[in-house]
């Protein structure tokens, strides 16, 4: 049997799918990123948040990890996320001492964090 076409889907309005950016000031956005700092994100989630908010920081002409490496507060976000993926292996190595699979996995990821904390220095 022939197949059916299907509609084509319509593109979504001008006005439904477009995000109005906002104007802030230099010294505004990078107190805005100061913030969302304090709270213990990375500078990506950082952008995202702002992002959402309307404000992009392309507008600014300065990054995010920038503005945070000045205050001294740039963590680097590969470094935590596997600092935080090793703290649950390790978390569920220590319930289960029998899982072989978990002893590697925990062996692989401290082999990891040690060479990106060797590049990053």
């Amino acid at each position: 049997m022939a197949r059916k076409k299907t509609e084509k889907k319509k593109a979504p309005s001008e006005s439904e799918g477009k995000i109005i950016s906002k104007k802030l000031s230099g010294s505004e956005f990078e107190k805005r990123v100061l913030e969302l700092a304090e709270t213990g994100i990375t500078s990506e989630k950082i952008g995202e948040a702002l992002r959402k908010q309307g404000i992009h920081p392309k507008e600014h002409g300065k990054k995010i990890s920038r503005i945070l490496k000045e205050k001294n507060k740039y963590v680097n976000p590969d470094l935590k996320n596997i600092e935080g993926k090793l703290n649950k292996v390790m978390k569920h190595f220590e319930k289960n001492r029998q899982d072989k699979r978990a002893m590697r996995e925990k062996d692989r990821i401290f082999s990891q964090l040690r060479i990106l904390r060797a590049h990053s220095e």
